[in-house]
């Protein structure tokens, strides 16, 4: 399940749909899921596709890929053709696999990437896709130059200390380690509005041009403020209270137009993400990627500056952490064993360095295998069991 219009309708939990409720992590009992692709992340972690899909905007693939103890990779904007997405920023969405292992989740991109005439920005990708499987290697770490921004890393105590363990994983593999290898432009980037301002434009653009090109439409909305006005005529109809009249990001973008500020925020964004950002970060320590832990401020960067971000298994929560909030939750956002992930980093059309990075980390540690979902969340139900009755 996709959360409701990816948060950009108003104040609506991450993973909650109107057609099927709130999705909750397999591994505490109403755990939160973590961002829009949640039920992708979910669907996984148990087992109930061998593949799956998550749309990124800022943090929709890794994000609930870290927090059910999966693999996601959030390609360079440009890889995947977003053609049929329903979108929210041309310049940041992209479609992305969620999948249970690095090598599924290069497999289903093989099949992903690629240029497409409907989706113009695809026509620029550098040369030949590569094939990923061919990244798939256990030595790829050796020799490889690994930056940690620390600046990055902030009120994630339990984390952190999972990750500090893990790079002697990544030293014993070949990786050298350059820590810290801050950005010489971050807090400068994490205070910045200008993607605010963007996404806000961008939404309003983009789904305007999405929905007029829809060839049959039951409702007749065809305009941001055509859907305004419907959801406004059918809120009995909608989510459930308090939720159900939040209209409010909705209202603000379809206020938006494209004029100087935004074409300002956006080049603020691509300098402060790309060229004062990953990029400048790359080249300052001369590094092959960054690492950080997902649940850092890790999506930022890559969501302003377009750039590829994969997320795998890390640890666990331990079975004595404190329960959060602790009074009368919609749902647990730190709870015993929930999973966390490493991300790994890098420059625009670098999957294949990356995938190959962590598929290294991955088959060193196998930290997927070390804690299953609890037992309620397991399906029972097998294809087997549903064909027999057929």
């Amino acid at each position: 399940m996709r959360g409701e219009w990816g948060q950009l309708k108003g104040q609506v939990p991450n993973g909650f749909s109107e057609r099927g409720g709130q999705t909750l992590s397999p591994y505490y009992p109403n755990a939160y899921p973590s961002s829009s692709s949640s039920g992708s992340g979910v669907a996984m972690a148990i087992g109930l596709a061998a593949g799956s899909l998550g749309s990124e905007t800022h943090g929709s693939i890794v994000c609930p890929s870290s927090r059910n103890n999966i693999v996601g990779i959030k390609p360079t904007i440009g890889l995947v053709s977003r053609s049929g997405v329903i979108p929210i920023s041309s310049h940041q969405d992209t479609p992305g696999p969620m999948c249970r292992s690095v090598a599924d989740a290069a497999l289903l991109l093989n099949f992903m990437a690629g240029p497409d005439p409907r989706d113009e920005v695809t026509l620029h990708q550098p040369g030949l896709v590569p094939d990923y499987m061919r990244a798939l290697d256990k030595n790829a770490l050796k020799g490889a130059r690994l930056g940690v921004p620390r600046s990055f890393i902030r009120n994630i105590k339990i984390i952190e200390e999972v990750f500090n363990s893990s790079l002697d994983v990544f030293r014993a593999l070949g990786a050298e380690i350059v820590d810290p290898a801050d950005f010489p432009d971050a807090e400068e980037l994490l205070t910045s509005p200008a993607e605010k301002r963007v996404l806000d434009v961008d939404f309003k653009v983009d789904l305007n041009k999405y929905l007029s090109e829809l060839v049959d439409v039951p409702t007749g909305v065809k305009t941001l403020a055509a859907l305004i006005e419907f959801n406004e005529k059918r809120a009995d109809l909608d989510l459930p209270p308090p939720f159900y009249k939040d209209q409010s990001q909705f209202i603000q973008s379809e206020a938006t137009q494209v004029d100087d500020a935004y074409l300002s925020a956006l080049a603020e964004d691509f300098d402060l993400g790309r060229t004062r950002g990953i990029d400048a970060t790359l080249a300052q320590f001369n590094l092959d990627a960054i690492i950080l832990p997902t649940d850092a401020l890790v999506c930022k960067p890559t969501a302003i500056a377009g750039y590829p971000l994969i997320s795998v298994p890390l640890g666990f929560q331990p079975d004595d952490v404190e329960l959060l909030p602790a009074t009368s939750p919609s749902v647990y956002t730190q709870a015993p064993g929930l999973p966390f992930g490493i991300a790994f980093m890098g420059t625009a059309y670098s999957e294949f360095k990356l995938i190959g990075y962590a598929y290294a980390f991955e088959q060193a540690t196998h930290v997927r295998l070390q804690r299953k979902a609890f037992d309620d969340a397991i399906p029972r139900t097998q294809l087997t069991d549903v064909m027999s009755q057929l």
